[in-house]
């Protein structure tokens, strides 16, 4: 009898070992959520595998998924946040500033200091990750983003045209298009090692061709 209870209690302990081996270990989920934008940001979301999110998010594969989901739910979490905590002083300069040359030039400029952080990634994530990317839905999700950034320029600049800063006959649609193609343009450079100063140049020549009334 004694030998059946002892016999009880190894299986038993066995069993509740064996439950603590496979409970996925806890974890903050905001401080891996940090660190999966960073992972993103720098190596784009086609070269970031499984193996290195949980690698750099410090947690098994089942934590990351009971999570998170997949790594395309991950992915578009992180761009979701990356939007919040790093992407936002764009949408703050359009509405903070009185005029839209203002509004840009305030934008362009926190760009140039934003995208060369020697604390972070270079330049955006959301410019960043689609350079190579062959999954279709993250790739339009992608472009989408992109395009409502423009869109928003677009507005901006059509109220400053309703408002008499702007000429009438400028072409909105077209100015910020290239306000577009100058924060791409400077992601990509940052990328390439461009430092602040001298993307602070091509601000300064962007600036020199706004309309003027």
């Amino acid at each position: 009898m004694v030998e059946t209870r002892a016999t009880e209690a190894h299986d038993d302990g066995g069993k509740q070992a064996s439950r603590r081996r496979g409970r996925p270990r806890s974890f903050d989920r905001e401080t891996a959520l940090e660190k999966a934008i960073l992972a993103f940001w720098e190596r784009g979301y086609e070269a970031t595998s499984v193996s290195d999110l949980t690698r750099v998010m410090d947690i098994g594969a089942p934590s990351l998924y009971a999570a998170f989901g997949d790594k395309r739910s991950l992915f578009e979490e992180v761009v979701r946040e990356y939007g919040a905590r790093y992407g936002s002083f764009s949408d703050r300069a359009l509405a903070e500033e009185p005029t839209a040359r203002a509004a840009v030039e305030r934008m362009l400029r926190e760009a140039a200091v934003r995208y060369t952080d020697p604390a972070r990634p270079h330049g955006c994530l959301v410019v960043h990750a689609a350079t190579n990317c062959s999954t279709p839905e993250v790739e339009e999700s992608l472009r989408e983003r992109r395009n409502a950034n423009i869109a928003a320029f677009e507005r901006r600049i059509r109220a400053g045209i309703a408002a008499g800063e702007l000429p009438a006959g400028t072409d909105a649609a077209a100015l910020a298009r290239h306000v577009g193609a100058m924060i791409q343009g400077m992601s990509q450079q940052a990328r390439d090692g461009a430092r602040r100063e001298e993307l602070e140049a091509l601000v300064e020549i962007a600036l020199s061709i706004w309309p003027r009334t």
